[in-house]
């Protein structure tokens, strides 16, 4: 049973910090975009 309760709570961690990453990369990507975006608007 305690064996059990671990590998679910470590599933779930590995998870959670998974789906943090991705938001991470998504929110850097766009922040790019934007960059490239405005320099494209100047011109």
């Amino acid at each position: 049973m305690k064996t059990a309760i671990a590998l679910i709570l470590t599933s779930l961690s590995l998870l959670l910090t998974g789906c943090n990453t991705v938001a991470g990369i998504g929110k850097d990507v766009q922040r790019g975009g934007q960059v490239l975006e405005d320099a494209a608007k100047k011109k």
